[in-house]
C-alpha cells in the first residue's frame, strides 16, 4: 500500500543531467564549509606534534663529562697545538694557541645554565667580584633565558657548548653547523648577543685533540671561533669531596690556568661549596681572575686588536637582523613548549585516571547489569504482545532495502512496516512496493532529512509503540519481540537495542565490530543501571508514540537526532532502558572516508545535543537528575576523555624517542592489556567470538587515531560554529539476515 503525502518527483528528461537534490546540495555546501575546519584541526595536531618534538629535543640528556675516545691518532694535529695553550684560534687561517698568563685563573663552567645551580654560582662570583666564562648548552639557554641574561649583565662571558651536548667528532658537518647556529640563536634571543667562544663537549686539554676532532676545530676556526680547552680540571662532576675539588683545580708553580668546573649536568652541591674556598685560596696565593677574552688581551700588546680594546667580554657581539628575531622566536617557541608539555603531562594523569576509572566502572556495572537480567531481579511486567509500528526512513537505499524489509517480515512479533521514502532517486520506494510483503506501507515525501522522515512515520503509525531503524539494518526474527518487552513498565518511554556490525569480515568492519561490542554496548549497560542512557541508536530503538509526541518528535536542531530525543525523554520524566537481546545487524561504513563522515556527524551531533540540553544541569526533578548524573558522565566519557586520550599515545611515542623506549613500550602494552580484558568480557557478555580481538592491537595503532582526529575535528567545528545536514553513506547491501549470532 502506498500513501503519497507529496507528489513523487518526476523522472528526469532524457538527455538532461539530473539536477542535484536538496540533500546533495546541502552535502556539497557542508563539505565546502568543513574543509577549513579539517585544515584547522590538522594544523592544531601538527602544532602539538611540533611542540612535543621541540620539548624532547630540548631535553636531550646532559651528563658527566666522561671521555668517549681513547688512544686515537693525532697525526694530523700540528705539534704546536698539541703542546700549546688552552685557547685555540685561527687568525689569518693559521692555528695559534694562547696560554693563560702566570698567576691568572680563567674560571670556566660547562653544561649550564641550570635553574638550581647556576644562580648559586653567579651569586658566589658576584660576592667575590670574580668573572667567569660559561660554556652554555643551547637547549638549556632556550629554556632558562633569564639566567643567561643575568649572567651577561653581571659581566661574565659566555661561549657555545653545542645545543644538545653531543660529541661533535663523529657528526656530519651539517650537524656541527646546526648545533652551533641553534645555540647562537638561543643566545641572541635570550641576551641579544652572539659569541665567538666555543668549547666542545667531552673535550679536555689540547693534547687530547685527535684526528677525529681536529677537522671540527679547523672548520670552526675558519668561521672565526676561538676554541677553549683547559689546563686544570676540578673533576667536580665525579663528586670526590670539596677538598679534592679544590686541590685538583689548583695549578702548579704559580702557572696560569684555564680551570674547569660545572654549573649543571648533575648534582653540584659540592661545586657550590668548593667554589668560594677555591677563590679564597687562589686570591691568598696572589692569583687574579679573568675571562677567556681577558686572558687573550693580556697576552697581546696594548691596543693590538679587538680583544685588548673590548676587555672581559670581547667575544660578545650584538645580535642584529634575522639572527636576533629568529632567536626571539626560538625563545618564544620554547616558552610555549615549557608551558604546554607540563600542562599536557598533568592532563595525562587526569586522563589516565579517568580512562582506568571508566574501564573499572564499565566492568563492575556491566557485570551487575548482566546478573540482574539473568536472574530476572527486575521484571518488566506482563508480556507485551500487541502489534507495533516499525518505521524505516530511507534515502537511496536500493542496495539494502530488500534485506531490511524481508527481515522484518519474518518477525515473530506482529508489526506494521512503514517505509518513509525521503525523496530517493534510485528507485528505493519502487523496490519496497514490488516485494509485495504483507503489512508494508510506503510513504513518499520530498527530500527533507532523516528527522522529518521519522516524524512523518510517527504520524502514520497506527500503534502506540513505534520501532525506529535504519534502511541498511537487518533484524533477527525475535528482535522486535525482545525490544518491546520493557514497555510493560509504564514508566519506560524508550528502549535501546543491541546494534551489531554485519560487515565485519573487512578490516575496517572488524575494527568497528570491536568498538560496537566494547564501547557502545558495554557503555549502555553502565548507563542503563545509572538510569541515564544518553543515546538510543538510530539502527535499533523503540519508543512510546505518546512520549515522542510529548517531546515534540525528532528535532533537526542537531546532527544527532537520536541523542537529542533520548535526552529530551529523560528530561520529560520517561525512563530509557537497554535491551541486550534485541539485536540489529547494521552495515558499518566500508571506507575510511565514509567512516570519517559518519563519526564526525555523531560526535559533533552529540556535542550539539549536550549544549541544547545544558539547562538540565540546573533543573529540578527528572531533568535535573539527568543533568547532574548523565550529562557529566557523557561529557567526561564521550567528549573530554576521548579528546585528551591521544595524550597517552603522544606521550608513549615521546617517551620511546626521548626517555626510555622499553619502559614506554611496557606501559603501552599494560594499557592495551587492560583494554583487552575489558573487550574480552564485553565479547563474553554479547556471546561474540574472541578471534576478532586479535585485531585489537592494530586497531589501537590505526583506527583509534582516526577516531581521535574526528573528535578533534568536531571540537573545532563546535568552537568555530557550523552545521551539517543528514549525510548519506554509500551502502553495498552485503548485510543479510544472520544465520545465527556471535559470528
Amino acid at each position: 500500500m502506498t500513501t503519497p503525502t507529496t507528489p513523487p518527483p518526476a523522472p528526469p528528461a532524457r538527455g538532461r543531467r539530473r539536477a542535484p537534490s536538496r540533500m546533495e546540495r546541502a552535502a556539497g555546501r557542508a563539505a565546502a564549509l568543513q574543509r577549513p575546519r579539517v585544515l584547522l584541526a590538522l594544523l592544531l595536531l601538527f602544532a602539538l606534534t611540533c611542540v612535543m618534538l621541540l620539548d624532547g629535543y630540548l631535553r636531550a640528556e646532559v651528563g658527566g663529562d666522561q671521555r668517549v675516545r681513547t688512544g686515537a691518532s693525532a697525526s694530523d694535529v700540528p705539534e704546536d697545538v698539541l703542546d700549546g695553550g688552552p685557547i685555540l684560534s685561527f687568525p689569518g687561517g693559521q692555528a695559534t694557541t694562547v696560554s693563560v698568563p702566570d698567576k691568572t685563573i680563567v674560571l670556566t663552567f660547562d653544561d649550564g645554565p641550570d635553574p638550581t645551580w647556576t644562580p648559586q654560582v653567579l651569586e658566589i662570583l658576584e660576592e667575590y667580584d670574580v668573572p667567569g666564562t660559561f660554556f652554555l648548552v643551547g637547549s638549556m639557554v632556550s629554556r632558562h633565558p633569564g639566567i643567561v641574561r643575568d649572567m651577561v649583565e653581571q659581566g661574565n662571558e659566555v661561549g657555545v657548548h653545542t645545543f644538545t651536548h653531543i660529541d661533535l667528532s663523529y657528526q656530519s658537518q651539517a650537524r656541527v653547523t646546526r648545533e652551533i647556529e641553534q645555540t647562537q640563536l638561543a643566545l641572541a634571543g635570550a641576551t641579544g648577543i652572539t659569541t665567538t667562544l666555543f668549547r666542545a663537549p667531552y673535550s679536555s686539554q689540547t693534547d687530547a685533540i685527535d684526528n677525529y676532532s681536529w677537522p671540527v676545530y679547523e672548520s670552526l676556526g675558519e668561521d672565526g671561533y676561538t676554541s677553549v680547552f683547559i689546563d686544570t680540571d676540578s673533576d667536580d662532576w665525579k663528586r670526590p669531596g670539596v677538598s679534592k675539588i679544590v686541590e685538583w683545580a689548583t695549578p702548579e708553580d704559580d702557572e696560569g690556568a684555564s680551570v674547569l668546573f660545572h654549573d649543571a649536568g648533575g648534582e653540584r652541591s659540592q661545586t657550590i661549596e668548593a667554589l668560594p674556598k677555591y677563590i679564597e685560596k687562589m686570591k691568598a696565593e696572589g692569583y687574579t681572575f679573568t675571562t677567556v677574552s681577558g686572558a687573550m688581551a693580556e697576552q697581546q700588546p696594548t691596543g693590538a686588536g679587538p680583544a685588548g680594546e673590548q676587555g672581559l667580554q670581547a667575544a660578545h657581539h650584538e645580535a642584529t637582523g634575522a639572527t636576533l628575531y629568529e632567536g626571539k622566536a626560538l625563545i618564544a617557541a620554547v616558552a610555549v613548549a615549557e608551558w604546554t608539555v607540563p600542562a599536557l603531562s598533568a592532563g595525562l594523569v587526569v586522563v589516565g585516571v579517568a580512562v582506568m576509572g571508566r574501564f573499572a566502572m564499565m566492568l563492575v556495572l556491566a557485570r551487575r547489569h548482566h546478573r540482574q537480567r539473568n536472574r530476572r531481579r527486575f521484571g518488566w511486567g506482563p508480556p507485551v504482545t500487541g502489534p507495533v509500528s516499525v518505521i524505516v526512513p530511507a534515502y537511496n537505499e536500493k542496495e539494502c532495502i530488500e534485506a531490511t524489509l524481508r527481515s522484518l517480515a519474518r518477525s515473530t512479533h506482529p508489526v506494521e512496516i512503514i517505509v518513509v521514502d525521503d525523496g530517493s532517486t534510485d528507485g528505493t520506494a519502487e523496490i519496497a512496493e514490488s516485494l509485495g510483503l504483507p503489512g508494508v506501507r510506503v510513504v513518499r515525501q520530498a527530500n527533507a532529512g532523516k528527522p522529518a522522515a521519522l516524524n512523518n512515520g510517527v504520524r502514520h503509525a497506527r500503534y502506540d509503540i513505534v520501532v525506529m531503524m535504519d534502511g541498511d539494518t537487518v533484524f533477527e526474527p525475535d528482535t522486535v519481540r525482545h525490544l518491546v518487552q520493557p514497555f510493560a513498565d509504564p514508566a519506560v518511554g524508550a528502549v535501546a537495542g543491541n546494534a551489531k556490525v554485519g560487515n565485519r569480515r573487512t578490516l575496517i568492519g572488524a575494527w568497528q565490530h570491536i568498538e560496537y561490542v566494547m564501547g557502545f554496548n558495554l557503555d549502555r549497560r553502565m548507563y542503563d543501571l545509572l538510569r541515564c542512557m544518553p543515546t538510543i541508536p538510530g539502527a535499533i530503538g523503540a519508543f512510546r508514540r505518546e512520549a515522542v509526541l510529548q517531546v515534540g518528535g525528532m528535532s533537526d536542531d542537531t546532527l544527532a537526532e537520536d541523542t537529542d530525543i533520548t535526552i529530551a525523554l529523560h528530561r520529560a520524566g520517561w525512563r530509557v532502558v537497554y535491551e541486550e537481546h534485541a539485536r540489529a545487524w547494521t552495515e558499518a561504513p566500508g571506507s575510511l572516508g565514509q567512516l570519517w563522515s559518519q563519526r564526525y556527524r555523531w560526535s559533533y551531533g552529540t556535542m550539539q545535543a549536550l549544549w541544547k540540553h545544558r539547562r538540565s544541569l540546573t533543573d529540578k526533578g527528572p531533568s535535573g537528575r539527568f543533568g547532574r548524573v548523565g550529562m557529566p558522565l557523557v561529557v567526561l566519557f564521550q567528549v573530554v576523555t576521548p579528546v585528551f586520550a591521544p595524550l597517552i599515545d603522544v606521550f608513549t611515542v615521546y617517551s620511546m624517542v626521548f626517555v626510555d623506549f622499553r619502559a614506554a613500550l611496557l606501559a603501552w602494552l599494560a594499557v592495551l592489556a587492560v583494554q583487552l580484558v575489558c573487550a574480552a568480557y564485553a565479547f563474553r557478555l554479547d556471546g561474540e567470538k574472541y578471534r576478532y580481538l586479535l585485531m585489537m592491537p592494530l586497531q589501537q595503532l590505526a583506527y583509534r587515531q582516526m577516531m581521535y582526529l574526528v573528535l578533534i575535528h568536531s571540537c573545532v567545528t563546535a568552537l568555530t560554529g557550523g552545521r551539517l545536514r543528514w549525510q548519506k553513506l554509500k551502502r553495498t547491501g552485503e548485510v543479510g539476515t544472520p544465520a545465527g549470532t556471535g559470528g
